[in-house]
């Protein structure tokens, strides 16, 4: 039987000098090894090395001058640059009592005990954990951030009769936006009932107070989206669904607006539910059904070059006469054309393609991988893959074949082993037309996206607020947002979600109504 599985991803790991930093909320006060300035809150945010401990501020990534002794201490690498820089000065640590609160250069952290709390360079005065004192790098009396920024003068490109310019900085497509001549804000909207729940947040039923107009309401926690290093996620996904308002594939979007705790998406309301509900209430579909429902597949990378990374049972949602639309872009990947691929480990674990599980660099195939889990759940109404836990489950999706029962029509097994493919490169969708397979040989596909197509299946909705089509668990909740820790949310530094708000200009008109 299928069931409701969240999604995750694995920290972002930023590889600098063989470091692997990883964004750490730090809950206790901890200064930065580059600038020894303090980096504490959500606002001051910083990163940690997995492998020699180090911690510094995001902003100070760039300062990095020693490698990590973690990794690469004796790497031939390593040795390159101590004879290219001459970079080799050894601490001499020797144990040190401490009078008052002190902490270690290298961790961030207080140096704890009453006495021979930790150790200290003779020579430059570093302070250091016992335990960390293997993992300094040869860097004594050299201050990283001003030696990062003589290098970074170096650096200057000079060119045409010497003259120097500037390297040229990467640049990022834009969406074009005028300022919203309608502001909306949560005084427009009247909560009604809680239609899902996860880490993330709420997606709450909404009004467009005095309007009847009703919206599925995605609400993230701000101190959630910092902590978990999510904020350019969070603007892929407004920026996706910004631009696929016109796709009749996509749940659209409405506006996003913001308050001092919460980031919102006020999307179109689907009031009939999503496939998991209604394979958990029918245990699987026909063929017919199943076929109305798998046909937008063909369209789901509608946005180009944009990955989805959780395509399932969830996130694929029924409209009041059965049309399909596929919701949820907070996995979504941005730019993913010729060399570049995408590298980071996410997913729900029943739908993670072999080629994410063995660290590959990896592309649309992953998507197709999880539509054939979907395509299998909804005609045989269980997992194709199983296991205890998830290392079972990962085991089974790398080396194990699905079961395929005995009234499986030959179309649809041949449709399956196809996606099921563990070669990324020939796998259905990557190469061949999965319009033209057999199992979709009665679809008019020009009909199709049209909406021409009368859905076989028609979800029982009997108002435009109504809620049937939702887990009970979640509709028995008060529909109210969460708040987190009031320190917490006032150290948040606002400006990283600069940019967050926008407002399409068809909710604008049904707010002057």
């Amino acid at each position: 039987r299928s069931l409701r599985r969240g999604a995750f991803k694995q920290p972002r790991v930023h590889c600098i000098k063989h470091h692997e930093f990883i964004a750490v909320f730090f809950h206790q006060p901890t200064f930065c090894s580059v600038c020894r300035e303090f980096v504490w809150g959500l606002n001051k945010q910083g990163y940690k090395c997995k492998q020699c401990n180090a911690a510094i501020h995001k902003k100070c990534i760039d300062k990095i001058i020693g490698k990590c002794t973690g990794t690469a201490a004796n790497s031939r690498d390593t040795m390159f640059q101590k004879e290219r820089f001459k970079i080799d000065m050894p601490h001499r640590f020797k144990t040190y009592n401490y009078r008052g609160p002190t902490f270690c250069d290298h961790c961030g952290s207080l140096l704890w005990g009453l006495y021979k709390q930790g150790l200290k360079c003779e020579d430059c005065g570093m302070n250091v954990h016992s335990y960390c004192q293997t993992k300094v790098a040869n860097l004594c009396g050299i201050n990283q951030r001003l030696l990062a920024e003589a290098l970074h003068q170096v650096s200057i490109v000079c060119i045409d009769n010497g003259k120097a310019v500037l390297p040229t900085p990467m640049t990022q497509i834009a969406i074009p936006s005028m300022p919203p001549r309608v502001h909306l804000t949560l005084d427009h909207l009247v909560w009604i009932k809680v239609l899902g729940k996860g880490s993330f947040g709420k997606v709450l039923l909404a009004e467009l107070k005095g309007k009847g107009q009703y919206f599925a309401v995605k609400a993230l926690k701000k101190d959630v989206v910092l902590m978990d290093d999510d904020v350019e996620c969070t603007m892929v996904e407004k920026r996706v669904l910004a631009l696929a308002w016109e796709n009749p594939f996509l749940t659209h979007l409405y506006a996003t607006l913001q308050s001092k705790e919460h980031l919102f998406f006020v999307m179109e309301y689907l009031n009939g539910g999503d496939l998991m509900f209604h394979i958990q209430d029918k245990g699987r579909f026909n063929t017919a059904r199943g076929n109305a429902c798998f046909l937008p597949s063909g369209r789901f990378h509608c946005v180009p070059v944009s990955l989805h990374r959780d395509l399932k049972l969830d996130n694929v949602m029924l409209d009041k006469d059965g049309h399909i639309k596929i919701a949820d872009f907070g996995m979504c990947r941005e730019n993913v054309f010729g060399e570049s691929k995408a590298t980071t480990f996410c997913g729900t674990p029943d739908y993670i393609a072999p080629e994410i599980l063995l660290g590959l660099k990896y592309t649309f195939s992953v998507d197709w991988w999880s539509f054939g889990v979907l395509v299998y759940e909804m005609l045989i109404g269980q997992s194709p893959f199983q296991g205890d836990d998830e290392e079972e489950l990962f085991e089974a999706i790398r080396t194990e074949f699905p079961h395929y029962p005995r009234w499986i029509s030959k179309e649809a097994k041949s449709l399956l082993e196809q996606l099921f493919e563990r070669d990324p490169c020939r796998r259905l969708g990557v190469i061949g037309k999965i319009r033209e397979h057999p199992f979709f040989k009665s679809i008019n596909w020009t009909a199709l996206e049209r909406r021409e197509v009368e859905p076989p299946f028609r979800p029982k909705v009997k108002s435009a607020s109504d809620y049937s089509n939702f887990d009970r668990e979640f509709l028995s909740e008060k529909p109210r947002l969460s708040h987190g820790d009031k320190n917490l949310i006032e150290s948040m530094d606002q400006n990283a979600f600069a940019g967050f708000s926008f407002v399409n200009p068809k909710l604008m008109t049904l707010i002057r109504k």
